[in-house]
């Protein structure tokens, strides 16, 4: 065997120097507004790197093209439906290309991006949608039925961008904007949700409001948890916050004190051990049959500048071994998210963007996995919209004496261990 991979290694190498194209808008199948907003990445195993990408709107017609390994394009389309082809060329003559099946439609409606009608999916099932209308006053909420009359979510504004958990099976969804003069118009949505989503999985929602949170210090260097740490750093928690808030009802943290670089750190027990959420799981029968995790919130700072880093975590123990799905916004430093190696206990960069906004509500989707053989997996991040896969693998630790599910949220000081707020709101957690 030792023998044969280097051969294989070059018959694939010989066969294609490309790994592929990546589209991440628009979705195959999708309904479209013009101008259609195209978002592509390529790679090659070429030395030299990707030459160009570029866009077919039909065959043969080279609508729009950019050099390097990235594409970024807006392209004004007439209604009707393209076979639109997105191809990338490297630096050795190879080349390789990604089919991309939209429909354009013109003027007022419900745009949807995501999910494509009729794709199968996996659940949370990510919804992506803008509605227009000709009303003067403009679009008022925008919502997601998954059968008729029943309605599973609403949005004030003329944009959507949410998860949702559905057991496997066909939905007929519809997606529906409102205007503010009355009217409204939906486009519909089948999906089939696949048992490989694990059925739909469990939620918890509006974790931010819920009983059970505890907060601690770190001081450097050694960041150990103290719960009285005098006035080195100072941090304090307010929930049932309306402004700013989605939902009405968003929670409020704060961080400062005097030792620079010290952190907040805040937790809950979900499952197991000190359950808040009624699910002690005394037998041990639910803990350790949970292989997918899903964090997804929204955030907000006024002084998002100060936050050395924001850091959202769910943690897994049984049977002695700990899974920390550590992930870390570092907003100042890097401005890249970064990911825990649970062995060598220390950060490693991904290099993915994390420049989250100020003053304005940050939507993030962290998606992991606790892989058969007993990996950790860190999936793929989403920050408003856009999603970047990863697919990193990592040990657990040991952790004796640990049992359950717990989330975390982490605030980090800067080098003057400056005040700041930062505030979260629509807190959901799945699992399956």
């Amino acid at each position: 065997m030792t023998q044969f991979r280097p051969i294989l290694i070059v018959l694939v190498l010989a066969t294609s120097a490309f790994a592929g194209v990546t589209v991440n808008e628009p979705s195959n199948g999708a309904t479209v507004q013009s101008p259609v907003h195209y978002v592509a990445s390529a790679t090659t195993s070429c030395s030299k790197g990707i030459a160009s990408m570029g866009i077919y709107t039909a065959p043969y017609q080279l609508a729009y093209t950019s050099n390097g390994n990235k594409l970024d394009a807006r392209l004004s389309l007439n209604s009707g439906t393209y076979n639109t082809v997105v191809e990338a060329w490297d630096y050795c003559g190879g080349a390789s290309t990604k089919p991309i099946t939209i429909t354009v439609k013109q003027g007022s409606g419900v745009y949807v991006s995501s999910p494509a009608n009729n794709s199968q999916v996996t659940s949370p099932v990510h919804y992506v949608a803008a509605g227009t209308t000709s009303c003067p006053q403009g679009v008022a909420a925008m919502g997601i039925y998954t059968a008729p009359y029943k309605k599973a979510y609403v949005v004030n504004g003329s944009k959507l961008d949410t998860q949702l958990s559905l057991s496997a099976g066909t939905y007929n969804t519809t997606v529906v904007e409102w205007d503010k003069c009355g009217g409204g118009t939906g486009t519909p949505i089948t999906i089939t949700v696949t048992g490989s989503g694990g059925g739909g999985g469990n939620t918890f929602t509006s974790l931010q409001a819920s009983k059970g949170w505890q907060g601690y210090g770190e001081l450097p260097p050694k960041y150990e948890i103290c719960s009285n740490c005098g006035p080195g750093v100072t941090w304090g928690m307010q929930q049932g916050i309306s402004s700013p808030s989605l939902s009405g009802d968003a929670t409020r943290f704060d961080l400062g004190g005097t030792t620079p670089y010290s952190d907040a750190l805040w937790n809950n027990h979900l499952i197991g051990d000190g359950s808040s959420q009624g699910m002690p799981d005394s037998d041990h029968k639910i803990v350790p049959t949970l292989h997918h995790f899903t964090y997804d919130v929204y955030f907000y700072s006024s002084h998002m500048e100060l936050a050395e880093a924001l850091e959202f975590d769910v943690g897994q123990f049984f049977d002695g071994m700990g899974f920390m799905f550590g992930t870390e916004c570092r907003a100042i430093y890097g401005k890249d998210w970064a990911v825990w190696d649970n062995v060598d206990g220390k950060w490693d960069g991904t290099g993915i963007p994390c420049q989250p906004l100020n003053n304005s509500w940050n939507h993030l989707i962290l998606q992991f996995s606790r892989t058969s053989d007993n990996q950790l997996k860190y999936e793929s991040i989403t920050l408003n919209g856009v999603t970047k896969t990863l697919n990193w693998y990592y040990h657990p630790f040991s952790a004796p004496g640990w049992y359950g599910v717990v989330i975390n949220y982490q605030m980090d000081g800067d080098y003057k261990q400056s005040d700041y707020s930062t505030y979260l709101d629509k807190l959901n957690f799945t699992y399956y």
